[in-house]
């Protein structure tokens, strides 16, 4: 039988050095020989994600052929871009600083999200801040319905239930962050013939935590493999700064503060590894239970919360389809 201790250790039963080396040596052979490109593009948004993938790919590369780019925007956390700065000079890494507000203004990106806010909470104005949140699963709710978060600048908040017309605009509005920031990744890459890097972990690769064609596009994905506390194992390993590591896991893409699992996973991402790994290696649901000290309702309920989103977001991790298969000879 598994107990807590025995079932996190199987889980983050790495051997360190030999990970790094062997995800170095995979970025060499997909960088260099698949695409045959010279070095990599990272985007830096100052958290462990894509702060390891940095380090990994320092480390397969050496700092001349890794490029860091920093994007923030007007509702980003005013530690990221001083964070993602920080983790670029500490590896020593060429890197620039694009400002993408004026880019989403031009499309509409905060003005398209506030509509939809103030369809659900008419005194919602631009000055105001916002997230969106769903329920915990500690508080045994089984229908998981969106709601917005808003505080008025004189620090009022409320909240409302989400239409479904109006939680879709949002995230439709807030995906042009993620695309945007894609689209200048390409830019950069395409004007230094280097790849572009993914910055998912496991939990964000399985569950579908990303935008199609926006994050979830990239060339290489070093980290997709790695449960999110084996990120940060290797990041400690690696010498990532320690502030970035003690930075809680953030979505950064609404003005106010909001974790991850706040917004999408509605569990801590320590619990959501374990249930996970108990999932992916058919463990006894009561260990797991017992292991992440939920009730074995609760388990099933991230169980069946796992399972659900790998079935809503499956088309997100599909190639473009054409109307025939097409069988071509290329050399």
């Amino acid at each position: 039988m598994h107990n807590a201790k025995t079932l996190s250790q199987a889980m983050l039963g790495l051997d360190v050095d030999q990970e790094i080396q062997s995800i170095c040596e995979t970025l060499r052979q997909q960088v260099g020989r698949t695409f045959r490109k010279r070095g990599v593009v990272v985007a830096l948004s100052g958290g462990i994600d894509s702060s390891l993938v940095a380090a990994l790919c320092v480390k397969a590369f050496g700092t001349q052929r890794v490029f860091g780019l920093l994007m923030p925007e007007r509702d980003s956390a005013s530690n990221t871009l001083d964070l993602s700065r920080h983790m670029a000079e500490h590896l020593g890494i060429h890197y620039e600083v694009e400002e993408i507000t004026p880019i989403l203004e031009s499309v509409g990106c905060y003005a398209r999200r506030d509509e939809a806010i103030a369809s659900v909470i008419p005194e919602y104005t631009s000055d105001y801040k916002c997230k969106i949140v769903r329920p915990q699963v500690s508080e045994n709710s089984m229908v998981k319905v969106f709601s917005v978060v808003v505080e008025s600048p004189e620090g009022v908040q409320s909240s409302a239930r989400l239409t479904a017309s109006a939680y879709l605009q949002i995230v439709a509005a807030t995906n042009f962050k993620q695309r945007v920031r894609k689209m200048l990744e390409y830019y950069h890459a395409d004007r230094l013939n280097y790849a572009v890097t993914g910055t998912p972990n496991r939990q964000e690769y399985d569950q579908g935590f990303f935008v199609r064609l926006g994050d979830g596009a990239a060339d290489v994905k070093p980290i997709a493999h790695l449960y999110k506390t084996q990120v940060y194992q290797l990041a400690r390993h690696l010498g990532v700064p320690e502030a970035i590591c003690m930075r809680p896991p953030t979505t950064d893409t609404y003005s106010m503060e909001q974790d991850q699992d706040e917004f999408y996973f509605s569990v801590s991402y320590k619990k959501l590894d374990v249930c996970l790994y108990g999932l992916n290696h058919n463990l006894p649901i009561e260990e797991v239970a017992q292991a992440v000290d939920m009730s074995v309702p609760q388990a099933q309920q991230v169980y069946q919360e796992i399972k659900s989103k790998r079935r809503a977001t499956a088309y997100m991790h599909l190639s473009p389809m054409t109307a025939r298969e097409i069988h071509e000879i290329r050399h």
